[in-house]
């Protein structure tokens, strides 16, 4: 799939992250990387062989608690 020198890690491998982007498309929160992995605005992953990688981060790590 990876025509890349050298070529992109694979879908299985630790850095499968450092992959190229084939499609980014923020306003759909997701992006295509040449390994075929689907990366999402909330750090989930999906893998070409329908494998679900969860969100790293946790969901309430953005809010910020300001005193008025």
């Amino acid at each position: 799939m990876c025509q890349h020198q050298p070529p992109c890690p694979s879908a299985d491998s630790a850095d499968r992250e450092a992959a190229h982007l084939v499609a980014h498309h923020p306003e759909q929160g997701w992006s295509l990387l040449c390994n075929g992995v689907l990366l999402f605005e909330d750090t989930g992953e999906l893998l070409p062989d329908g494998q679900v990688i969860a969100p790293r981060r946790p969901l309430d790590a953005e809010r910020v608690v300001t005193a008025a």
